[in-house]
């Protein structure tokens, strides 16, 4: 079925239409993102069980954008009565006046950007899904979650507790300016078992995800993850701490995507380019990784939890060609920071919610695939690793640093895993060296989606990662 788009979007449209032509009058550029987006969130543990009806991305509201003499200034509201449009008009122009007046006053220097093109455009984008979050039979799926959690507990000789968490959110966005009319409805779901174990005074957390552009139909193959869950409990329970060092090590496609995120995902959002904080502006068109690394960014490059049709500026989605047989070509952009720096928008301009501003962000990050088989790669190292699940990342872009909390690490001797594990484990170095050290890639490829990232410490949205399995050199401490 088709995931059908708000009747509340619909029944706006055409008073948020008459807006538009109100503040025309007034502004050179004016543009409505609204949005009408419903969900749920299941969590369910030995001790406790909770349903809500909010996740990272339910919300219904509406945000303007207008441009006049060089500014652009924003205003976000709910509650918009579309028969009181020329009364609204009147209130929400005092409210951007005041913005760009204070500019003024203040004597504060903005970036110079020019007017936004409005070329004339039309998306009706009904994405398809089996089930929708708002008719899903709760009761039911808490049972299901309830007895996967009874299961693990029974079953696994460790287990003390095992958490089940479900999440599906049903997006409805409409995007309009003067001749354009954008609408999209689609659903994404997130779910995973967390098994907590405990043994000799020791706790460890295993942790298994499913993610995908689709309804709650997904949560119906997390009863397969359980035995995943349970034998990386005890994976972790018999680890050991590894030696500091450089090793050749293969790379999970989970953790691959750990890397495409925090090596190429934060340095080239080009926001950072117009600030100069990003060292992959001086990389354009250079070197940064071996002939094997090719890698992909944008919402039309897989199909995840951060596939769409259009960004929150209106852009299509698109799919770029970040890094190409080791040269980096581009970045990706919003549509403001484009204009500033001279380039086209790449469909990245998001925001964390109607009331927050549009930063470039990630969509969908992947390495591409290569030729190699795991069974290759894992016979061609004597003494490294092979990296599994991955916990955090951070890296600096102005610098780039990077530094990947790794869940756990498998040893590799002589071509051969030995059977030991190692964790938890911190991978760190200079992303131009990791990644001209890749010499293996191998031929499948896999996105995982379940989480979120923050701009800072902060403007959380949505997005996914991967790619293949990768040989490199790194550093583990």
């Amino acid at each position: 079925m088709k995931a059908p788009f708000s009747p509340y979007l619909n029944e706006l449209a055409p008073g948020l239409k008459k807006l538009i032509g109100l503040l025309r009058e007034r502004y050179d550029y004016v543009s409505v993102l609204s949005t009408d987006s419903v969900g749920f969130q299941v969590r369910i543990s030995q001790r406790a069980k909770s349903v809500t009806r909010e996740t990272m991305t339910t919300e219904r509201g509406t945000v303007v954008r207008v441009y006049r003499d060089g500014l652009y200034s924003e205003a976000a509201f709910t509650g918009f009565d579309p028969e009181n449009a020329e009364a609204f008009c009147r209130e929400i122009t005092e409210e951007l006046d005041a913005q760009l007046e204070l500019l003024r006053e203040t004597g504060t220097q903005p970036y110079e950007t020019g007017i936004l093109p409005d070329e004339e455009r039309r998306i009706f984008v009904e994405m398809e899904t089996e089930r929708l979050p708002e008719t899903e039979d709760m009761a039911a799926l808490v049972t299901r979650l309830s007895e996967i959690s009874d299961e693990g507990v029974r079953t696994g000789e460790n287990l003390i507790d095992c958490i089940l968490r479900a999440s599906s959110t049903h997006i409805c966005k409409l995007f309009l300016t003067e001749r354009q009319d954008l609408r999209q409805s689609y659903v994404y779901s997130e779910g995973g078992i967390a098994a907590l174990a405990s043994r000799d005074g020791r706790t460890e957390m295993a942790y298994t995800s499913v993610s995908g552009r689709c309804g709650p139909e997904l949560f119906d193959s997390l009863r397969d993850k359980l035995p995943e869950a349970l034998r990386i409990a005890e994976d972790l329970l018999r680890s050991e701490r590894v030696e500091p060092g450089e090793y050749d090590v293969i790379t999970s496609p989970e953790v691959t995507g750990l890397i495409a995120h925090e090596a190429f995902g934060h340095g080239v959002e080009m926001d950072m380019f117009v600030k100069g904080r990003a060292l992959g502006a001086e990389y354009i068109g250079k070197r940064v990784g071996s002939d094997l690394v090719t890698m992909h960014e944008g919402a039309l490059c897989a199909v995840d939890v951060a596939s769409y049709a259009f960004d929150d500026e209106g852009t299509p989605a698109g799919d770029v060609t970040e890094i190409e047989n080791g040269i980096l070509r581009t970045g990706i952009c919003d549509a403001l920071s484009a204009l500033r720096l001279g380039t086209v928008p790449t469909g990245n301009g998001k925001r964390e919610n109607f009331a927050h501003k549009v930063y470039t962000r990630m969509t969908n990050t992947v390495f591409d695939s290569g030729k190699n088989t795991l069974e290759e790669m894992i016979a061609s190292i004597q003494k490294g690793y092979l990296l599994q699940g991955m916990q955090s990342g951070m890296e600096d872009p102005k610098h780039w640093g990077i530094q990947c909390i790794i869940d756990r690490g498998y040893e590799i001797a002589d071509g051969k895993l030995t059977g030991k594990v190692v964790s938890p484990l911190v991978m760190t170095g200079y992303v131009p060296d990791l990644l001209n050290s890749v010499s293996m890639v191998s031929g499948d490829r896999e996105t995982f989606g379940s989480g979120g990232c923050g701009k800072g410490h902060k403007e959380w949205v949505k997005v996914s990662d991967g790619g293949p399995y990768l040989k490199a050199k790194v550093r583990l401490g």
